[in-house]
């Protein structure tokens, strides 16, 4: 019996692994007080690479509906991400002329974060989100969005109502779907025949560059670099014919497609160039994998050195944050209530539970102000100067920040 896991896109045999993470739970399964005596259930986070296709992948070890049925992350609750959303609607309603006469759909669309920016203009905007609960808030917010998982079947539902993409956008999605070739094939399906495909993901090269391993955990399926994305929408009959690289999540992607058959829309050279950068990075190369594993089991050991020097010294270190990233950070390296007291996050679902695995509660972040601690440990580090600026008051009693990747740094 062949047990062999296959490439999601390919279909290859998966035999190389790029990381091993040991066993997590979900990283957004936080935990109610009144389960803390419950088992909690965790499973492998090892990243293997196609050694086919090139694409880094996890296996399916959840259902994706177990996942995101019910989900805590809530875009809206980061500035600066909605800051992002609000310049992204601006550029790209002008560089497509898009009107009221348009159609917008975005796919993952969460709390309806971006999609309130199309709305405010009057041009017709729908989400499509799988997590009920907060497909529900955006509801309540007045846009429109159907709570439903986006593959074939959902676009295939859509255009025999009538309706086609302008704009087919997603942010942070195109990692998180198990079954990618069905998550594409529906964008081509629902993409109308003039229009534009955009998405935004981790970018694999500065996963690596920038030993952001903690942005490994189950909810990403698929780790992406553009020379496999490229492959993967020209498989399903659309052409990738423009690249911006992006800061946002420690340096990402946002790719412009649309229909292989436009000629109205030329390859441009920042693709050539970004496809030239990615091949002598290494990303086609099984060492650049190798090495990568290497450095990421000596972060750990770093920062756990630190930590150890500053409790032996009597130091109270709290966490700030509650992000998926974090989880995965605190589970591979052990860090639990020995360390951090507590951490907070400005999103209230998160309050009075428990992060998963570790079990470190979670607070407003109003408890920083009454607690006093001596250092801050950042974990979604992507956001750090945004936090650094909301949080700098604890410098009045001498209180400093830790920020744990790409290496751990005292601020």
């Amino acid at each position: 019996m062949n047990l062999t896991p296959k490439c999601r896109f390919c279909g290859a045999g998966l035999e190389r692994t790029v990381v091993d993470l040991g066993m997590s739970p979900l990283c957004e399964s936080y935990v109610d007080n009144k389960d803390l005596d419950k088992m909690e259930a965790f499973y492998p986070l090892r990243v293997y690479v196609c050694e086919d296709c090139y694409l880094v992948q996890l296996l399916e070890y959840v259902k994706a509906k177990d996942i995101y049925t019910e989900y805590a992350y809530f875009s809206s609750y980061s500035d600066s991400w909605l800051a992002h959303a609000r310049a992204y609607v601006k550029m790209i309603t002008e560089r497509l002329r898009l009107d009221g006469s348009s159609k917008v759909f975005e796919l993952a669309s969460n709390d309806g974060y971006l999609l309130q920016y199309f709305v405010e203009q009057g041009i017709g905007a729908v989400g499509i989100e799988p997590a009920a609960n907060i497909a529900k808030v955006a509801n309540d917010k007045g846009i429109k969005t159907i709570p439903r998982f986006f593959g074939l079947e959902v676009a295939r539902d859509l255009v025999a109502e009538g309706s086609h993409a302008d704009l087919l956008l997603g942010n942070n999605v195109l990692a998180h779907v198990p079954d990618i070739n069905d998550f594409v094939a529906g964008m081509k399906v629902l993409l109308a025949s003039g229009g534009v495909i955009t998405m935004e993901f981790p970018h694999l090269l500065r996963l690596i560059e920038g030993n952001q391993f903690d942005t490994i955990y189950h909810e990403h399926f698929s780790y992406l670099s553009f020379l496999t994305v490229q492959k993967i929408f020209g498989a399903h009959g659309l052409k990738v014919f423009d690249v911006e690289e992006l800061p946002t999540h420690g340096g990402s992607l946002r790719i412009y497609g649309c229909h292989a058959e436009d000629e109205t829309r030329p390859i441009c050279s920042r693709v050539q160039a970004l496809k030239a950068a990615e091949e002598e990075f290494g990303l086609m190369r099984v060492d650049t994998y190798s090495l990568f594993a290497q450095k990421v089991k000596e972060t750990k050991f770093k920062l756990l050195r630190m930590l150890i020097g500053l409790k032996s010294r009597g130091k109270v270190i709290v966490g700030y944050g509650a992000p998926g990233k974090g989880n995965t950070l605190l589970n591979y390296c052990g860090i639990r209530t020995d360390f951090l007291d507590y951490t907070v996050d400005r999103n209230p679902y998160k309050h009075f539970k428990v992060l998963p695995g570790t079990h470190i509660p979670i607070y407003a972040p109003e408890k920083i102000r009454q607690t006093r601690p001596d250092y801050l440990l950042i974990l979604p580090w992507n956001l750090r100067d945004e936090i650094v600026a909301q949080n700098d008051f604890i410098r009045e009693w001498g209180g400093r920040f830790i920020v744990p990747i790409p290496e751990p740094e005292i601020l």
